[in-house]
């Protein structure tokens, strides 16, 4: 990699400059095959328009709050069963963007092990080989203007002093916005021109600025102006495009104190923090602890059972964040996902009718359910389970009964651009679900979770304190109304010992008591134990082709 001049801006105002090259050859090629299912003006790529929307840490329990996602719902499909291979960021995105499990990305945490081995962040995903195996380096190879906007991946940063990371191929634009934008304001971005970095600083205005001023720099505005700006010259423009906008909404800050006086935990625009409807469609005062299945449950009978039935160790002991706390929490991040929810309203109006739109999460988000504190990281329907919305030209409108997983969007983005999917990609296509609402051809999800003990240095460990690291590894199975867990609780290197939980979700929607030692349920766990010992066979990593046997566990 050469590295040459540094360009660097303060926004709107000239600064030093300084600029990184980058030429990375990548390794697949394909040819483009029409879809012929869209009449464009002559002239014009037949091939449709794809925008994807990703947001951050955002919950089920957020639905309700945003208009934009009652608005796609009535007009496109919504997969109610959809699930991420980690409820951790930069493992779920490194699988989104692959379209593989965390086992064959080789990203098993947020952030890298300071050892020889790298276990998560950029590093990670850089070393094993995924920015080449990343679905929109197809997507560009096949003449599709690629952009990307927004968050990209953990440790993937730059700080003034500091060599600039290299240039991440694939994207005809690639404006991601550093980690510091957690804090919503005072950060810098990333441009590529002629294959070099170039850098832009986004001051935060002073305390004294008034509220409008302040909204304008905030990180969500920056990103959505820049997403917008793409999408109207792509949709002017006669080739297809393909649009990420990441957004950092709804993540708490990570520093102690916010940037601002009085920022909250979760910081909101200005102009979303007073009021009874700051909180979007539900008045605030209407979101309450009863909007978090499981808040108050005793943990105790939660305790993982090893395969004999006898009680194993308990991981789950910290306790959980008192109710105000968590309702206080609520109604900071429905506030904090009102800027989003205008985007993707200004989204779906500036586009035109052969562009799909994608709306989903990296993960979900827990606040005390089942006895947790606040964070991420577990099997539970909290934090794997996330929204998935697809509008667009032959969309049938409705509820799918499909239990998908994000590493299903690579190859449907592949199929939508007229391209096979990939070999090693372990995902499946969604398009026949598009066009058929009561097609079920997948059943079962599988996850997989590393201890983030193995790395530290998690962005949210400020407020989550030590509940990632106390989250042990594990796989797990998922289906459309049950979970089973297999648990590692002997963190100890080369030492096992396996935990398991199951629960049924028939009764009531969250992890209530773990049944996997009740005969009631004996068969209903032999044959999720069966799935899971089909997905320990499947061993495939990076390039490598998945197996016949291993693309029908989900079936």
């Amino acid at each position: 990699m050469g590295v040459g001049l540094l360009a660097l801006t303060a926004c709107g105002a000239a600064g030093a400059t300084t600029t990184r090259d980058d030429a990375r050859a990548p390794r697949s090629t394909s040819s483009v095959s029409a879809i012929g299912q869209l009449r464009p003006a002559a002239g014009r790529d037949a091939r449709p328009n794809v925008i994807v929307v990703m947001l951050d840490d955002f919950s089920m329990d957020l639905v309700q709050t945003m208009r934009s996602v009652q608005r796609m719902r009535r007009a496109g499909a919504s997969y109610p069963h959809s699930f991420v291979t980690d409820s951790l960021c930069c493992v779920s995105r490194s699988s989104f963007l692959t379209g593989q499990y965390p086992h064959q990305t080789g990203v098993r945490t947020n952030t890298s092990n300071s050892g020889a081995s790298m276990l998560g962040g950029w590093p990670a995903f850089d070393t094993h080989g995924n920015p080449e195996r990343a679905f929109n380096v197809r997507l560009q190879e096949a003449g599709y203007t690629t952009g990307f906007v927004g968050k990209f991946l953990n440790e993937y940063e730059w700080v003034p002093g500091r060599a600039l990371p290299p240039v991440v191929p694939g994207w005809s634009t690639f404006n991601t916005v550093f980690g510091s934008a957690y804090d919503g304001w005072d950060f810098a971005s990333t441009s590529v021109v002629d294959q070099r970095m170039q850098i832009t600083q986004h001051p935060a205005p002073p305390a004294s600025a008034g509220a409008a001023e302040k909204d304008r720099a905030y990180a969500g505005t920056v990103i959505g102006e820049r997403a917008l700006d793409f999408l109207r010259k792509g949709e002017a423009a006669d080739a297809p495009y393909f649009l990420e906008v990441a957004l950092y909404a709804p993540h708490n800050r990570t520093q102690p104190e916010g940037y601002y006086p009085g920022d909250p935990l979760f910081p909101p625009m200005f102009r979303d923090r007073e009021g009874e409807r700051s909180c979007g469609r539900v008045a605030c005062s209407n979101l309450t602890v009863d909007d978090l299945p499981g808040f108050g449950d005793d943990p105790r009978d939660n305790r993982p059972r090893l395969a004999n039935g006898k009680r194993a160790r308990a991981w789950n002991t910290a306790g959980s964040l008192r109710a105000s706390v968590a309702v206080r929490d609520l109604r900071d991040r429905a506030r904090m996902a009102q800027s989003a929810d205008r985007l993707i309203t200004r989204i779906l109006r500036t586009v035109g009718p052969d562009t799909y739109v994608v709306l989903t999460s990296d993960n979900g988000f827990h606040l005390g359910q089942v006895g947790l504190g606040r964070g991420k990281g577990t099997p539970y329907d909290s934090d794997v389970r996330v929204p998935l919305l697809i509008t667009g030209p032959g969309v049938v409108p409705g509820a799918r009964r499909e239990v998908t997983s994000n590493i299903d969007l690579a190859p449907t983005f592949e199929e939508l651009a007229g391209l096979p999917p990939m070999p090693y990609r372990s995902g499946t296509s969604l398009v026949p679900t598009l066009r058929q609402s009561t097609l079920v051809r997948q059943s079962y999800a599988f996850l997989e979770h590393t201890q983030q003990t193995l790395t530290g240095g998690d962005p949210d460990a400020a407020f989550s304190g030590s509940e990632l690291d106390r989250i042990p590894s594990y796989t797990a199975v998922r289906s459309r109304t049950a979970l089973l867990v297999r648990l590692d609780l002997d963190p100890r290197p080369g030492r096992t010992t396996w935990g398991y939980e199951f629960y049924p979700y028939k009764r009531q929607a969250y992890e209530k008591r773990n049944l996997v030692a009740n005969r009631q349920w004996r068969d209903e766990v032999a044959l999720l134990m069966a799935r899971l010992a089909a997905f320990d066979a499947c061993h495939e990593v990076g390039d490598e082709s998945v197996s016949a046997a291993c693309r029908t566990v989900t079936q």
